[in-house]
């Protein structure tokens, strides 16, 4: 009876080494304002599992809170929220029976925008960042003609340029090869990305 448990176990942590193994995390990056969330609800609407930006909740909560800008009162504080938040999103990613999940930023974007803002962290944003891996990562580079600004994003779009070399340099430095999503309409640029994932 005994060696019948061990056996299932065995076999229990073979099929979720191989479920994990199996599982396509991609993520969507670039600066704000380039139309990532726009691609985001349009796979939520072609049936695919997504994760949304955390950074706006986040953002919220601080503003319930009577904090306008919580990034730039306190970045750090701010980041290890964000931090928190991407890493649950990943966790949580592991345990759903999904073959591809999408993600609205990474866990990399997180010291990016502390190397922007050239504010220092502990060394565990690198750590989590290298030991977190993706699948894929798909780039959106800044677009002026779409680029705007909210109660949430209020960065300008010569700002979003520059937060764009930041990630760039993040995420290749983990050894990732960014894949550049054209221009085009929300249609065209989702397709793009479900093509790139299905051609191989």
């Amino acid at each position: 009876m005994e060696r019948h448990k061990i056996t299932l176990k065995i076999s229990f942590i073979k099929g979720m080494i191989y479920f994990c193994k199996m599982q396509q995390k991609i993520v969507l990056i670039g600066g704000p304002g380039t139309g990532k969330t726009t691609i985001i609800n349009e796979l939520i609407k072609r049936g695919f599992c997504c994760m949304p930006e955390v950074s706006r909740a986040v953002t919220l909560k601080a503003k319930k809170e009577g904090i306008d800008q919580l990034f730039l009162t306190e970045p750090l504080l701010f980041s290890k929220m964000l931090l928190e938040g991407r890493e649950a999103q990943y966790n949580n990613a592991d345990i759903l029976k999904e073959e591809v999940v999408f993600f609205d930023r990474g866990i990399p974007d997180v010291h990016a925008y502390l190397n922007y803002f050239n504010t220092a962290y502990p060394s565990y944003f690198i750590e989590k960042s290298a030991a977190y891996k993706y699948t894929k990562i798909f780039h959106f580079s800044p677009w002026k003609e779409i680029h705007t600004t909210d109660n949430e994003r209020y960065e300008s779009f010569e700002e979003s340029v520059k937060i764009d070399t930041f990630l760039i340099e993040a995420y290749s430095l983990l050894g990732y090869t960014l894949i550049k999503v054209p221009f085009g309409t929300a249609e065209e640029r989702t397709n793009f990305i479900i093509n790139s994932l299905s051609s191989e």
